[in-house]
């Protein structure tokens, strides 16, 4: 068993580091054009977000139709999104978003105004140019970028 966490970097050092995120992303469409797995899942932790947006299913839809256009993936239908939980811990809003390629997901944690979202896609798309679409749009003040190549 695989188990860890990516390291959390916060918001300043995430932007401040926007050329080597860049080239990752480049490195990152290379290794998937040489070894064409099925798909590519990225699970983002968003931490410290504006409460005010995740608390509003508006801006959630208006985030995840421009997330789609901001790293190219088409969608397939309306998002849905629902707030729920009786638990206190994890009530807020979930998303799902069909694209043609998979889907994007997320929950957003009323609790501790987290932002929990995967994106999993058979179409190459760059991970780290979505973390910092996501954490700009929900104003996290720190990001955790898990990446996995899909393969059965």
């Amino acid at each position: 068993m695989n188990v860890q966490l990516a390291p959390v970097i916060s918001r300043s050092a995430f932007f401040a580091r926007t050329a080597e995120f860049n080239a990752l992303d480049d490195e990152l469409i290379a290794l998937l054009r040489e070894q064409a797995p099925w798909g590519l899942a990225t699970a983002l932790d968003l931490g410290g977000c504006d409460g005010l947006a995740i608390r509003d299913p508006q801006h959630i839809a208006r985030f995840v139709i421009a997330l789609c256009k901001t790293i190219e993936l088409k969608r397939f239908g309306d998002p849905i999104i629902v707030r729920f939980g009786a638990d206190p811990q994890v009530c807020g809003y979930s998303l799902a978003q069909l694209i043609e390629t998979s889907l994007i997901s997320g929950h957003f944690a009323e609790a501790n105004d987290a932002a929990y979202i995967d994106i999993f896609s058979c179409k190459a798309y760059r991970p780290y140019q979505a973390a910092r679409f996501c954490g700009e749009w929900f104003g996290a003040t720190s990001v955790r970028v898990n990446i996995v190549l899909r393969q059965a």
